[in-house]
């Protein structure tokens, strides 16, 4: 049976918030240095690096949101609960 502790669960949607907070902060960092490494002349540039900033922006939330709920569970059941 699976054991989910309530102060786990509250440190997982904290962690949740953190990621989304952590994510805002990072993304904008991330697509100015993206953008300023390679001037875009032409239009299939311009949608080959739309593509790019697409797929590291879904490749970065996916990692927050794991990697912050694991912390904020593992912090929540190991002080709490």
């Amino acid at each position: 049976m699976l054991d989910i502790s309530l102060a786990g669960l509250i440190g997982a949607i904290a962690g949740t918030a953190v990621a989304g907070v952590t994510y805002h902060v990072f993304i904008g960092v991330l697509e100015r240095r993206m953008l300023a490494q390679a001037p875009l002349q032409t239009a299939e540039e311009r949608g080959s690096m739309d593509v790019k900033l697409s797929l590291m922006r879904r490749v970065v939330l996916t990692t927050d949101l794991f990697v912050f709920a694991a912390i904020g569970y593992w912090i929540g059941h190991s002080f709490w609960g």
